[in-house]
């Protein structure tokens, strides 16, 4: 089972459905989103068989697959996942049929949830299973040049998603989207290219392969900090930390709801698994002297999201800003440095794709309704679509992380390892809680409390296809919130070769005080 190709099995899969979908009839749209779903549905029982496959005490990256590609050049196609990695690639393919479901519809008079009229349904369908093949690629990729590839590469469909199929300002949406991306996208150019250069000097040869990357010693420090910042940069607008967050308001107001599932989602998490994944483990020492900073940044991301939150007037926006702040906890359990706080940030990564997931899922529902994004135009929606109320509480109530619900582990994990060691910052990032009770409360209280307003009487609730995309979200988050050890397990060991590699291979002791020889306390 190790020595077969899954990973490259499971990313050519969905650019071959891609490509399948789009030679089919356009006019046939029952046939196209049939084969798009039973596409994903095949991506997922595969990934599924192979993480069975995994074991968290066995080699750190594992269905290891390495080939030359470019010789010359020292790139190899070489892919291997590691715990932290596999989460994220099994969320990636859980989220996508569901979105698939979620954007279908018989009629055909929209084309799902997602696709206007008068617009390709099968290219969206297309586009959705070839961002699905770029995002297993780019959690899988161990050569960095291969994984720059696939982090460039998810910007061709997630532009057409967003400028094809988005609002009245898409155009404007995805252009500034790619603009943001791409000058990431060229400084991390910059940084890779740096590294073979580091890697001839220092291994006798140029490499592009992660695993001797990092052993890689002695780097000049100044070169490693510009090392740092290339890639930091380019992950810090992709996740998106303040004050490079601006792209995903724009986008989550315009793009489909669907897409911005995989978007917000999945696409996001790119930028703090690469943080977790190439700036610490590449640059150990430029890391600690960044983080302090960075630890700043991502605490200001906590709370500046949170407080735009509260004064939205769109439901896509209000839930873009929730994300800007439950990435600053991401990035503050990455940057803590302890064993809690860094395994609860690759746990939120999960946690917060399928509670924003759910999120995203059900405002989509709520617009194609109400044919409105305005929280002023929803009231009372819990009197006509009981069911549709209910989930968007539930999914609410798990995005500001109640106990029960499973981004609370991940939470609580970060805020209490980061205590141990930034005391202050943990403290100011708990605030984000509170705003957080505020802006789902308070929504909630607007669009679904009190008496249905005149154009919400009527509502439809949930459709047995509706229920079906968003039934198995609610289920993870609730049994995630109860039960999160399984994945913890897989999670840790990775977790605990970055801290040894940081130079943080135990946490800081608890403080507690002294007791003082005479047995009083100082």
């Amino acid at each position: 089972m190790e020595d077969f190709p899954w990973l490259s099995l499971l990313i050519a899969l969905p650019l071959v459905g891609a490509v399948v979908v789009g030679l089919l009839p356009g006019a046939k749209e029952a046939l196209v989103k049939q084969t798009a779903l039973g596409v994903s549905l095949l991506v997922g029982v595969l990934t599924v068989v192979m993480a069975l496959g995994f074991d968290p005490d066995g080699a750190r990256f594992q269905f290891t697959e390495k080939y030359w590609w470019i010789k010359q050049f020292g790139v190899h196609w070489a892919v291997g996942v590691d715990g932290v990695a596999l989460v994220l690639v099994l969320l990636s393919v859980i989220l996508v049929p569901l979105v698939i479901l979620a954007s279908w519809t018989a009629d055909g008079r929209s084309g799902g949830v997602d696709v206007p009229a008068k617009r390709s349904v099968k290219t969206y369908f297309a586009l959705l299973l070839a961002l699905e093949a770029m995002m297993i690629g780019v959690f899988a990729a161990t050569d960095v040049f291969v994984f720059y590839v696939f982090f460039e590469a998810m910007l061709i469909p997630v532009y057409f998603l967003i400028g094809s199929y988005g609002g009245a300002q898409r155009s404007y949406a995805a252009v500034k989207f790619l603009l943001y991306s791409l000058f990431g996208g060229l400084l991390m150019l910059v940084a890779v290219l740096w590294l073979v250069k580091l890697s001839n000097e220092h291994l006798g040869h140029g490499t592009f392969l992660f695993e001797e990357l990092r052993t890689i010693k002695d780097v000049d420090p100044t070169t490693a900090k510009w090392l740092f910042l290339g890639f930091f940069i380019a992950f810090a607008i992709k996740a998106p930390m303040v004050p490079v967050h601006t792209w995903l308001p724009d986008a989550a107001a315009q793009a489909p709801a669907g897409a911005l599932v995989l978007i917000v989602g999945v696409l996001d998490k790119v930028g703090t698994y690469g943080m977790l994944r190439f700036c610490l483990e590449l640059f150990p020492g430029a890391s600690a002297w960044a983080a302090p900073v960075v630890i700043a940044f991502a605490v200001l991301s906590i709370v500046y999201g949170a407080v735009l939150a509260i004064g939205q007037v769109d439901l896509k926006r209000l839930v873009a800003y929730t994300s800007v702040s439950h990435f600053g906890f991401i990035v503050l359990g990455i940057f803590a440095m302890t064993s809690a706080a860094q395994s609860g940030a690759a746990l939120y990564m999960v946690n917060h794709g399928f509670s924003t997931g759910a999120l995203f899922l059900i405002v989509g529902f709520l617009i194609v309704r109400r044919r409105s994004a305005k929280i002023s135009d929803f009231g009372g929606v819990q009197k006509v679509a009981p069911v549709l109320a209910g989930t968007f509480l539930v999914a609410g109530l798990s995005g500001l992380s109640l106990p029960g619900l499973a981004p609370f582990v991940s939470e609580f994990m970060v805020l209490t390892g980061t205590f141990s060691r930034y005391e202050v910052a943990a403290i100011v990032a708990t605030s984000g809680i509170v705003l957080a009770a505020v802006y789902i409360l308070w929504t909630y209280q607007r669009t679904m409390g009190g008496p249905a307003v005149e154009k919400v009487q009527g509502m439809a609730d949930l459709t047995a296809r509706e229920k079906w995309a968003v039934a198995p979200i609610i289920a993870i988050i609730v049994v995630m919130g109860f039960f999160p050890q399984p994945v913890l397990n897989v999670i840790n060991p990775s977790v605990k070769v970055t801290l040894e590699r940081v130079g943080h291979p135990q946490d800081p002791a608890p403080k507690i005080g002294t007791v003082a020889e005479n047995g009083a306390r100082p």
